[in-house]
């Protein structure tokens, strides 16, 4: 047998990697704001992206086109204020907060549309 096999128990690097991604209660919160623009007929379709920075929940008017919004959590924000960002298309950032209920409850949807 290899004497250069190790078992590992606790790999504590997935462990981190698992918590880095929207929490339920976050997802939530971003899915109840879908499901309704898109009863509105606001937003026709959503995609998710993960980076080793941040993950993102991007926003389509038509699933052809590019993203309209990006709602975005980074995992290590310079400061507590960019936790949580909306960002345009171009990665410009729109809005951002502390708190991602505060943040998509207090954005007037229709104003940012273009």
């Amino acid at each position: 047998m290899p004497s250069n096999l190790k078992l590992v128990v606790n790999n504590l690097h997935k462990q981190i990697e698992e918590r880095q991604f929207f929490e339920k209660d976050e997802l939530k919160i971003i899915l109840d704001l879908y499901a309704k623009m898109v009863s509105e007929g606001s937003w026709k379709d959503y995609g998710l992206n993960i980076s080793s920075k941040q993950v993102s929940f991007s926003v389509f008017k038509n699933a052809a086109e590019n993203a309209l919004y990006k709602i975005c959590k980074n995992f290590k924000p310079k400061n507590k204020n960019l936790k949580y960002l909306i960002t345009d298309t171009s990665g410009k950032i729109l809005k951002n907060s502390f708190d991602l209920k505060l943040l998509l409850n207090n954005t007037n949807w229709k104003k940012l549309q273009k």
